[in-house]
């Protein structure tokens, strides 16, 4: 299972594009996105977002 932002409340800070040990997360149009088929699940890019914007894919 991949991690997503939401880019409702994702507000482009770029915090977890650095946290991410496999480079899987890049600014997208409206918000930052992760790459579903590169993500780890490692959880990292989670637990340094300030609005809690990055959850647990479905």
């Amino acid at each position: 299972m991949a991690y997503r932002i939401d880019e409702n409340t994702c507000i482009s800070c770029g915090s977890c594009e650095g946290e991410c040990p496999v480079q899987a997360i890049e600014q997208g149009d409206a918000a930052y996105e992760i790459d579903e088929d590169a993500c780890i699940d490692c959880g990292s890019c989670a637990a340094v977002c300030p609005v809690e914007a990055i959850s647990p894919a479905e």
